[in-house]
């Protein structure tokens, strides 16, 4: 495979500035900084939709009782504090340097572990040895660490591993939930004010309807009003820092004492656990930072630096700055922390700003989330749903109708049953925190196994975020009654459907290797008098390349016959975004006569492209050109026999197409253990209940034909 697979989207457009460097190096590199600046705008309508509208709801979602100034400093310097460790410095400088292939978020991380070391969840590596492995991340020596040894050896290490990176892309599928409810909630919220004879039932109602027309677009793609995201949240990002300019000349001027570290030990010190407490909300001011991360596969690194450092953290800086000098002369708003800070003359702008803002917010979740789904079911993390491309010119934009129903019925549900803000505010915290502290576990491991950090560093990392995000994550689970519970049952009930998933699959992998048919097995087969060829071309789905499926010696045992043209056919999904044209379908000849197989392989961030006919046509066509190109086995000297080779095909393809397939199921015998009755009981459960994967290449109904096998666990 060549090596421009696996650059990320963002290292493709910059290769083709470095081309250019060698001829003219100022040009490029005027050329580098206009093209990271413009990426650092389009971030501020995808990546930190969730983190600058944050201050709609991170005050009305903390349980003040009768908060002093003091009170309200300590709060305003946490949260100055979060934002710059979590934000700044693990982030912007830290964690957005740990991509695998340009991809980011705790998936990515996971696979990058997976690329480097055996810690899979299965001894025998799967697609991510295809990769390439000059990562720059790969700093260390050959010689592997003791944490790989330990993972290589404990199979329930690697289980643990695989769970808990599995949790975490979960956890962002429970914000996708979560943020469009509270960020619209709160964005309607501010109808309240101006008219104080709207209840808050109402105000619920209207989100939950905001909510449903989203939801119902979404089938539509958001290109083409995509291009007003940035200019909305580019209005929004100056507006409120102008705003808490304003308020805090009006309202106490000498707010950036707060700065200081002993205002926080302070507050510790006077409330205790009521302080303690207060975290579950101050966690919400840093909603949003995991997008950084998640989102490097469509930017580059430096424009989210550039956005996040030169715009979006001044912003919020001075934003709660103000709102929290407003609370210092006015301590009883803080349920309404973000409107009341509003100046009447500019309300209604900033209103509609604001709910503009928190609908791009709740958009790029929902998208964010598709895409998540979407990784998962081609990787086959999770189960087949259908997934549908919005877009000719955007390879990332996708829709699930299932998904989307799914998360729209849950998004009005947490509305209407759990309207209150501090309800939704403890669930959204739950998600926060474990998802900034599963992310800094997993970069641990990439610190210790792949970087080979000074021990030094790797323990000044730990100590500070693990223990900074564990008090976060302590304080929002005294919560758990009260709404927190919400993103912990959805995130765990997936992150066990896309392990039981993940577990089944990888089992009937290692089965099939295990129990393959060899070439000169088929020929064996072949070779018996009492098999017959039929006419027709029959293409004959197989997941393993080295082998053939156990599946094929079962059915030429049971039916005794063989079609005239048989091509196996295997879809190779690739840990990479995207797989070049002339690579994506990979003829070649077998050693018995009319038997070809036939590789279709593509990246996560490509489309498939092959229904029905289309598909037909297109390996038809591959396989001719292989044929009349003479890269068999067996050298074509004859120009007749490749004349008769391309006619035996035509008259296959004239007489009937057949599309077989193994419906394999296990077989739980006595001797299985407790683990795998369960889990493989779940997800023959699933498997029974999801997509056939011949569906997604349009197979017609009637050229389908599945073969029943079980497969001993």
């Amino acid at each position: 495979m060549n090596r421009e697979l696996h650059l990320p989207h963002s290292s493709l457009a910059l290769s083709e500035v470095l081309v250019d460097s060698t001829l003219n190096p100022h040009r490029s590199h005027g050329k580098d900084k206009w093209k990271t600046l413009v990426l650092a705008y389009r971030t501020l309508g995808v990546v930190f939709g969730g983190l600058v509208t944050s201050p709609l709801y991170v005050y009305p979602s903390m349980p003040l009782k009768s908060p002093t100034e003091d009170d309200y400093l300590s709060i305003y310097s946490i949260m100055f504090w979060t934002l710059t460790l979590i934000g700044v410095v693990k982030y912007a400088s830290i964690a957005i340097k740990a991509d695998d292939d340009g991809e980011g978020g705790t998936f990515a991380l996971y696979s990058l572990l997976c690329r480097h070391l055996n810690v899979g969840i299965l001894p025998s590596k799967r697609s991510y040895l295809h990769l390439s492995t000059n990562s720059n991340l790969h700093r260390g020596g050959e010689t592997q660490s003791w944490l790989g040894k330990f993972f290589e050896r404990s199979i329930v290490a690697r289980r643990v591993l695989l769970f808990v990176a599995m949790l975490g892309t979960c956890m962002l599928i429970g914000d996708g939930i979560l943020t469009p409810a509270i960020s619209v909630l709160s964005a309607m919220d501010g109808v309240r004010a101006p008219f104080p004879s709207v209840n808050k039932s109402l105000v619920e109602a209207l989100s939950a309807v905001v909510l449903v027309l989203l939801f119902l677009l979404q089938k539509f793609g958001t290109s083409r009003v995509s291009f007003l995201f940035s200019p909305i949240m580019g209005a929004w990002t100056l507006s409120t820092p102008l705003v808490g300019i304003y308020s805090i000349i009006h309202h106490y001027p000498s707010i950036f004492k707060a700065l200081s570290p002993h205002y926080i030990f302070q507050f510790f010190w006077r409330n205790g656990k009521n302080g303690w407490l207060l975290l579950g909300g101050t966690v919400l001011c840093i909603t949003g930072s995991e997008a950084m991360f998640a989102d490097l596969g469509h930017f580059n690194q430096r424009s989210i630096q550039v956005a996040f450092l030169f715009t979006i953290y001044p912003s919020l800086v001075l934003t709660y700055a103000g709102q929290t000098a407003y609370l210092i002369k006015n301590p009883n708003d803080h349920d309404d922390g973000f409107y009341k800070f509003i100046p009447t003359s500019v309300y209604w702008p900033i209103f509609v700003i604001a709910t503009l803002a928190a609908i791009v917010a709740s958009q790029s979740l929902i998208s964010a989330t598709f895409s998540v789904i979407k990784q998962s079911v081609v990787l086959d993390y999770f189960p087949r749903v259908k997934i549908l491309h919005t877009s000719h010119n955007k390879e990332g934009e996708v829709y699930s109708p299932e998904v989307n129903y799914i998360l729209m019925v849950l998004c009005v549900a947490v509305i209407l049953i759990f309207g209150d803000g501090k309800d939704i505010g403890n669930a959204f915290g739950v998600v926060v925190s474990l998802v900034m502290l599963i992310t800094t576990i997993l970069l641990t491991l990439v610190m210790i196994m792949i970087w080979r950090t000074p021990a030094v560093l790797i323990v000044m990392y730990f100590c500070v975020f693990f223990v900074m995000e564990g008090v976060y994550v302590s304080a929002v689970f005294t919560k758990f009654t009260e709404g927190g519970w919400i993103p912990f049952a959805i995130s765990l009930i997936l992150a066990i459907i896309m392990f039981g998933w993940f577990y089944g699959r990888q089992r009937k992998i290692e089965y099939e290797l295990t129990h393959k048919v060899t070439l000169d097995r088929l020929q064996v087969l072949l070779a018996n008098s009492s098999i017959q060829t039929v006419p027709g071309l029959c293409f004959f789905y197989t997941n393993i390349q080295d082998g053939l499926t156990p599946v094929l010696g079962h059915y030429i045992k049971n039916v005794k016959s063989f079609h005239k043209v048989t091509i196996f056919t295997t879809l190779r999904y690739l840990l990479v975004p995207k797989v070049a044209a002339h690579q994506r379908i990979v003829i070649s000849k077998l050693c018995y006569k009319g038997v070809y197989s036939c590789l279709i392989q593509y990246g996560y961030a490509d489309t498939l492209n092959l229904e029905g006919d289309e598909f037909l046509a297109q390996v038809i066509d591959s396989l001719i050109n292989h044929i009349k190109s003479c890269n068999g086995d067996v050298p074509c000297d004859d120009p007749q026999e490749v004349e008769e080779e391309i006619s035996s095909l035509e008259e296959a393809k004239s007489a009937g197409v057949v599309h077989v397939r193994g419906k394999t199921r296990f077989y739980i015998g006595p001797n299985c253990s407790l683990f795998d009755r369960f889990i493989l009981g779940f997800y023959e459960f699933l498997h029974n209940n999801c997509r056939s994967g011949l569906p997604a290449l349009g197979v017609p109904l009637q050229q389908r034909v599945e073969v029943g096998m079980l497969y001993e666990a």
